[in-house]
């Protein structure tokens, strides 16, 4: 091999010679692939409205180009469902449209956090991707699945340049390198409320960074959607949000800071001061809901990995808060009529 080559999967992995393969063409979608493009196709038909909302104030020409990336993205991974579910004869959808956005609306967000709102939403996606792409057994939406993890992969290198390039986050923190391979010694290490409790390995840290990261997103893009919600009962519940996503971004720089480590700051000064609604408050409802639900999955991963007690039990916590509010919000939805409901079993008795 030529020095200095990149290898590419095929040049490691030995092929495997079945038996010819018959053509996906004709086979119905199991419920795994129905259920993960059914999510797909929703999702991206909200995030079609608010990254065409942010290109009518975008002025920055890198932030814009993101943007436009964004909304190309959105629309293909749409049009590509489209042609699954029409093969199927399955019924497209509603999800959202333009009678959800006001493109009109004055500017709510400044463009620095379009670029964080983008980071915040391809991460999202990455982990709905990560998920399907293994219990995809027809090969056509396997390679879709894995077209739109490729696809975002790139994404999210573009917007971590943009990031980088225009100082708009800080780095992650540095720890030292080891000197040695160790193991643990003591049941000590898991201690995190009382004892001898140690510094926060390099998982801890991660996952500590990444959820502050998520959770001051969160909180600016939920401070726009409280001020401009017309429901009060709505409005309620993305004050309850907003409380309890300000005091878990406190937790979590609390941690880092003991340490004397650096984490990401809020982002609420890139909210404009307008109260003019540029999205129903049924698509920022469903918005919060779904994004509330993923850091269901954030914090179960986080206590995954993270062996200290006190990160546990603070993760265990905070997951508890977000279900009850994503189950609070969904009934509000289910109440209005507007949680559209995704394909079920057949109910034989």
């Amino acid at each position: 091999m030529t020095a200095g080559k990149e290898l590419n999967a095929m040049d490691i992995l030995k092929p495997i010679n079945l038996s010819p393969k018959k053509s996906d063409e004709g086979q119905p979608l199991k419920s795994v692939e129905i259920a993960k493009l059914w999510a797909m196709y929703v999702g991206n038909s909200m995030s079609m409205q608010f990254l065409s909302y942010f290109l009518q104030h975008c002025k920055d020409e890198h932030i814009k180009t993101l943007l436009e990336n964004g909304l190309a993205l959105s629309k293909n991974f749409i049009q590509r469902i489209e042609g699954f579910f029409k093969k199927d004869n399955f019924p497209i959808p509603v999800g959202f449209t333009k009678d959800d956005v006001n493109l009109e609306a004055p500017r709510l967000y400044q463009d620095e956090f379009y670029v964080h709102y983008l980071k915040y939403a391809a991460k999202a996606g990455l982990s709905i991707y990560g998920v399907a792409i293994p219990l995809m057994m027809r090969e056509d939406v396997r390679e879709f699945f894995i077209h739109c993890n490729m696809c975002t992969d790139i994404f999210l290198g573009q917007i971590n340049n943009v990031l980088a390039e225009k100082k708009l986050i800080v780095d992650p923190p540095a720890i030292q390198t080891p000197k040695r391979v160790d193991f643990v010694q003591k049941q000590s290490y898991l201690n995190g409320f009382v004892g001898d409790v140690r510094p926060l390995n390099a998982l801890e840290i991660t996952h500590l960074f990444d959820n502050t990261e998520n959770n001051t997103t969160s909180k600016a893009l939920l401070l726009g959607f409280y001020q401009t919600v017309q429901d009060e009962k709505i409005k309620a519940l993305f004050k309850r949000g907003l409380d309890m996503t300000d005091k878990s971004v406190k937790q979590y720089q609390g941690k880092l800071h003991m340490e004397h480590m650096q984490s990401p700051s809020y982002l609420d000064h890139l909210v404009t001061t307008s109260t003019f609604p540029p999205f129903s408050d049924k698509i920022m409802l469903f918005h919060k809901v779904d994004m509330f639900s993923m850091k269901i999955r954030a914090y179960g991963n986080s206590i995954a990995v993270s062996p200290r007690r006190d990160l546990g039990f603070l993760y265990g916590r905070n997951l508890l808060n977000v279900g009850l509010f994503a189950d609070d919000g969904a009934n509000i939805l289910i109440d209005k009529g507007w949680l559209e409901s995704p394909p079920q079993a057949f109910e034989r008795v």
